[in-house]
């Protein structure tokens, strides 16, 4: 039997006391019932402007100043302004203490659920996943953003907004490649980053005089040079995080420059796990705002009129537009997330036999609280849907893959939700979220250490797609710009080797 309790509110008005009760209540259903984990809670109440500003600067409470922040500012508001447009119900943080920004515009049950959402369950997925835990700091994240944003402040006192925006310009045409994507030897400590500021620096000076001295002669033909494999040692070549690569061996970047790369570089992680986990991260959300929304209203704590309304709004997020609906996009991240949470809880509950020969582990193991925790903890998109879609979910979805060959002269449907596609779709479907094909592969592989000093990058090309010639050259003057000399970039065929296209820039001497 269900105890019932009095109702969190009534209406649609709300005070901060009623986002206290409201909050509590959502916490003694998320840790007893639904085995949660979470740091701790900072709810904050902004306005719709306030929402647009940390839209424009992507979603961060303390940020420095850059140009593209005020641009995506006035875009969002046009378009607010104008109703072609909503804004986010919420935005939350990846930090100790985890922070959600309310907005007051929203009425007292679409409160219940975005803290449902994101102070319970955004925050357990950012807690717990292995890709959050392994590649950020939350408990330091809040005080190195203040230094970033004091210290970029200080250089355009000292030298100048247009020197520093320039470097920031760069740096952010450069962020998608100035990520490490294997692990390093030690976990961030983001908050011991201004106190080693100082010392950093010295040392970094030390290694870019003895790197740069002189310019060796030639070595002799056949013979190796000391001189050239101690220095491609010191670069750490191969490189494939080029803001790293920059911050510590761009010959001609001034210490200050140096620090704003490693501060881009910095933010640039901060969202990588993000990008691999969006899937997972909303479903994870979602599901669990359901199960507390219904929750509550099995209890009494809101009340039919409250609860219709969560639906209209839950039934809104989690739509999925068909392929040839004129709203289609794309999968829709919340859809996906939240129909595979579900259906991996029906699994581990009622199994059917396909179920059992699918997912011989967990079905029937009627625990499916205990299954998705350890889902959330250890996959992240490309991993969980490749072992976790089921045929069931695909047959519900009406999934199918289509190959396009530019070779061909027609689109070919490769798959189907059939006993013959069911592997296949899963496959395809899974790499459309993984990053090893989403970006380019690009590494930093060889200077010439005995001549003009050209930096020289190999794109390592998949499936004969190369990048987009004017995208490439823009980013490649700006890559040239921090170098300080000529850039080459090859693209190469990962299969064969075969150098397919090649793309040169200069460094302007008006950068510095």
């Amino acid at each position: 039997m269900i105890a019932r309790k009095g109702p969190l509110f009534t209406g649609n008005d709300w005070d901060f006391d009623t986002i206290r009760r409201i909050h509590d209540a959502c916490e003694a259903i998320a840790g007893p019932e639904l085995g949660l984990s979470w740091y701790p809670n900072q709810i904050e109440i902004i306005t719709a402007e306030q929402m647009l500003d940390a839209y424009a600067s992507i979603g961060m409470p303390l940020f420095y100043k850059h140009w593209s922040f005020g641009k995506h500012f006035a875009q969002h508001e046009a378009g607010y302004r104008r109703g072609l447009m909503g804004l986010a119900y919420e935005i939350v943080i990846n930090s100790d203490p985890c922070i959600s920004y309310i907005m007051e515009e929203n009425t007292a049950t679409m409160q219940t659920l975005v803290i449902a959402h994101a102070a319970f369950g955004h925050n357990h997925f950012f807690k717990n996943n292995y890709l959050f835990r392994q590649w950020t700091d939350a408990e330091g994240i809040l005080d190195y953003l203040e230094f970033a944003k004091t210290f970029i402040t200080r250089c355009e006192e000292r030298y100048g907004h247009n020197a520093v925006e320039a470097v920031l310009d760069a740096a952010h045409a450069l962020m998608n490649q100035g990520v490490h994507r294997y692990p390093r030897k030690k976990r961030p400590d983001l908050s011991s980053e201004q106190r080693r500021e100082r010392e950093r620096h010295e040392h970094q000076e030390r290694m870019y005089n003895d790197l740069w001295r002189t310019l060796p002669a030639k070595a002799q033909s056949g013979k190796p040079d000391p001189h050239a494999e101690r220095r491609r040692a010191l670069l750490e070549l191969p490189q494939e995080n080029i803001l790293y690569f920059l911050e510590k061996a761009a010959p001609r970047l001034q210490p200050w420059q140096r620090e704003i790369l490693r501060i881009v570089r910095h933010v640039a992680q901060y969202f990588y796990p993000q990008r691999q986990t969006k899937v997972m991260n909303e479903g994870c959300a979602t599901y669990n705002h359901y199960r507390i929304m219904t929750r509550l209203s099995e209890t009494g704590q809101i009340n039919e009129a409250a609860y219709l309304e969560f639906l209209q709004s839950h039934t809104n997020v989690i739509r999925q537009p068909t392929y040839d609906d004129r709203h289609y996009g794309g999968h829709n991240p919340y859809a996906i997330g939240f129909a595979m949470m579900t259906d991996i809880a029906r699994i581990c509950t009622e199994p059917t036999e396909e179920d059992r020969a699918w997912f011989p582990d967990i079905a029937g193991s009627g625990d499916p609280m205990g299954v998705l925790r350890d889902v959330w903890a250890n996959y992240r998109d490309e991993s969980f849907i490749a072992q976790f879609l089921s045929p069931k979910l695909m047959r519900q979805l009406r999934l199918f893959h289509v190959t396009d060959d530019p070779d061909q002269p027609e689109l070919r449907v490769e798959a189907i939700h059939d006993e013959r596609g069911y592997r296949r779709l899963r496959r395809a479907f899974a790499r459309q979220y993984d990053v090893a094909w989403l970006d380019p592969d690009i590494e930093v592989v060889d200077v010439d250490l005995e001549g003009d000093r050209k930096l020289i990058l190999h794109h390592k090309v998949l499936n004969r797609v190369l990048l987009n010639k004017d995208d490439a050259m823009r980013v490649l003057q700006h890559l040239a710009d921090l170098w300080g000399y000529d850039v080459l970039m090859k693209e190469v065929d990962s299969t064969t080797g075969a150098v397919l296209k090649e793309h040169t820039a200069s460094a302007r001497p008006t950068f510095f």
